[in-house]
């Protein structure tokens, strides 16, 4: 069973557990994003050492910065870990939103685990963090993270372009009392 830290959170559903990204996660981690069936979803080829650096330093800094950010997903039944999920403050069209981000092993596709994983997230921006709006930016042409966002209640706004890349931008807001 994984043990939660001091001050970390952990979100449970029913197969999984989302617990704080830590450093430590790197070699999980590039697992993921040296998958290059993952990768052509990100139409981006596999990632070196230096950019999953890069990329887990930024979500550490999002960490402290914002006290939420991408979350470890752990498969409850034999303490795997199979992706991460989470939120991060993005800016688009000069408008800040929280973003539902998630990015999953691919032997593990196709069995509702992103679903799941991005329902808690939403769930516990809403309830615990009070974030009355959340978005996903989803490259064009990724149906597999398209159908995701809609499963959790997203729906498609725009395209948006940043740089040579191309994204659906998806939303979904809530009314917090």
């Amino acid at each position: 069973m994984i043990e939660a830290r001091e001050n970390e959170i952990l979100i449970e559903t029913p197969r999984l557990w989302l617990r704080s990204m830590p450093a430590e996660d790197f070699d999980m981690l590039l697992t993921i994003f040296t998958d290059p069936k993952v990768m052509a979803a990100f139409q981006s080829p596999p990632f070196t050492n230096e950019q999953m650096h890069g990329w887990l330093q930024r979500n550490l800094d999002h960490q402290d910065a914002h006290g939420f950010g991408l979350f470890s997903v752990i498969l409850k039944k034999d303490n795997s870990f199979i992706g991460d999920c989470g939120l991060e403050v993005m800016e688009v069209d000069g408008v800040r939103a929280a973003e539902v981000g998630y990015d999953f092993r691919s032997d593990y596709w196709g069995q509702g685990f992103a679903t799941e994983a991005a329902s808690a997230v939403r769930d516990y921006a809403y309830h615990h963090l009070q974030i009355a709006r959340l978005i996903s930016m989803i490259r064009v042409g990724n149906q597999r993270s398209r159908r995701v966002a809609e499963k959790v209640g997203m729906n498609y706004i725009s395209d948006h372009q940043s740089g040579d890349r191309h994204y659906w931008i998806y939303e979904m807001a809530q009314n917090i009392k």
